[in-house]
């Protein structure tokens, strides 16, 4: 029996759906965890443990339609491997995006909190960058050596990396830009300055891009042939 297939508008719908509950999650755990804990680690993991599971229910369930991309620096690098054709790119970025902030207020409103917020948290600096591109070379390393020997394990890697992220970066592994300005509209625990967008979106797609061209070699199967990852 053949794989299902599904039009643009279903892919579309999936990519702006996936982002708008992980973004939900990402925020509304964050909130959650601030108002049980004035501990800060506590907070963290309280954020940390919803997110890596969220993931794997989403990319396991809207894998099989979209890909399950939820992130403009993923698109990017399918674009770039050939996976989508630019148009969807496209389409799939501005779904990402639109998702991402609605998820912001519909957190908001989950809680009885103004829609309408901006960020105050500062996120900026080299340490900030750098680590937003490490998050990013790591999530899109994780998702090119599932695809490579384990299709099927994606989704645990993929949440997996972002919840190993959250810990070892100082930035907590955004490695999202959607994600990111979803959360510069979110003035609570897992917010950042509109601000500091920039320089994160920049490290992003820097890390994407990076691990695309590296695992591109490190994942061929023969000298030349990049064609397997």
């Amino acid at each position: 029996m053949s794989a299902p297939t599904f039009d643009t508008p279903r892919k579309i719908v999936a990519e702006a759906l996936g982002t708008l509950i992980l973004v939900a999650t990402v925020v509304g755990s964050g909130i959650m965890a601030d108002n049980l804990s004035d501990d800060v680690a506590v907070s963290l993991l309280g954020n940390t443990i919803p997110t890596g599971a969220i993931l794997v229910v989403l990319i396991t369930v809207l894998g099989p339609l979209s890909g399950a991309h939820f992130n403009p620096a993923v698109t990017l690098a399918m674009t770039v491997r050939g996976s989508i054709g630019g148009g969807l790119a496209v389409a799939y970025v501005a779904a990402q995006c639109a998702g991402g902030v609605a998820g912001s207020l519909l957190a908001h409103a989950m809680f009885e909190m103004p829609l309408l917020q901006a960020s105050s948290t500062v996120r900026t600096g080299g340490a900030q960058w750098l680590s937003e591109g490490v998050a990013t070379f790591s999530l899109l390393f994780a998702i090119y050596g599932g695809l490579r020997f384990q299709p099927s394990a994606v989704p645990w890697l993929v949440g997996l990396a972002i919840t190993a992220g959250y810990w070892f970066t100082a930035s907590t592994s955004f490695a999202n830009p959607a994600v990111a300005l979803a959360r510069a509209f979110t003035d609570t625990f897992s917010g950042i300055r509109p601000i500091d967008l920039p320089g994160f979106v920049i490290a992003q797609c820097a890390g994407a891009l990076l691990a695309t061209a590296f695992c591109g070699w490190l994942f061929a199967t023969r000298r030349g042939d990049s064609s397997d990852t």
